[in-house]
């Protein structure tokens, strides 16, 4: 059922796990957030629609004790050349947009990331991910436009540091988006705390969503 919106209510965000973890796991690594950051925002957690077809991996499962079960939104070959059940994850984005949204923006952790790229969205939080179509993966068919024009919606990015393995690849996909807000840390491929300047940012950012509402 479709919801009616209200003047001065919260950004209402759609939120992917990452890859082999689950919607409860993203949740609670978004407590790493200060509460009264996570209560400017409502944030829906879904599964992605696959059961995961390995073991997870650190650090989101290993290292924060999460138990099972795992998903994934869809698969690849080793070198990320090629993609299993991607038209079927994004129409099962679709039927949870239609049944559980509106929504005013997504956000993506690590495998999660690549979905943000919807339309009718008005802003997107990212968190360690790349693009599809980049120096590291291919873009399947349904993608290949994904990062054909510059993206006006405003987005917040966050880069780790050395240990994170995804980090060129986060800083690659800061080019299509026009006037991005980023927050750098230290932290490897994880959900990072928020230091005073990722404050301000992320505080910026909500700020500039808001006006949007």
């Amino acid at each position: 059922m479709e919801m009616e919106y209200q003047v001065g209510r919260k950004p209402r965000f759609l939120c992917f796990h990452g890859y082999r973890t689950s919607g409860k796991i993203l949740e609670r690594e978004l407590q790493r957030w200060p509460e009264f950051v996570r209560e400017k925002m409502e944030l829906v957690f879904i599964d992605a629609p696959f059961p995961a077809q390995g073991p997870p991996i650190p650090p989101a499962a290993a290292e924060g004790n999460f138990d099972p079960p795992y998903y994934e939104w869809f698969q690849s070959n080793e070198d990320f050349s090629e993609y299993m059940n991607f038209d079927e994850c994004i129409a099962y984005i679709e039927d949870c947009m239609t049944r559980i949204g509106p929504f005013d923006g997504l956000l993506g952790f690590s495998q999660g990331v690549v979905l943000t790229r919807v339309p009718k969205i008005k802003c997107v939080i990212i968190i360690s991910g790349g693009k599809f179509g980049g120096s590291k993966f291919s873009s399947p068919k349904l993608a290949e436009n994904a990062f054909s024009s510059p993206i006006e919606c405003p987005s917040l990015h966050f880069i780790g540091g050395e240990k994170d393995l995804a980090k060129p690849y986060a800083i690659e996909l800061l080019d299509p988006f026009v006037d991005p807000f980023v927050i750098f840390h230290h932290e490897g491929h994880v959900v990072p705390k928020l230091d005073e300047k990722g404050l301000e940012v992320m505080l910026s950012f909500l700020e500039k969503i808001q006006k949007l509402l």
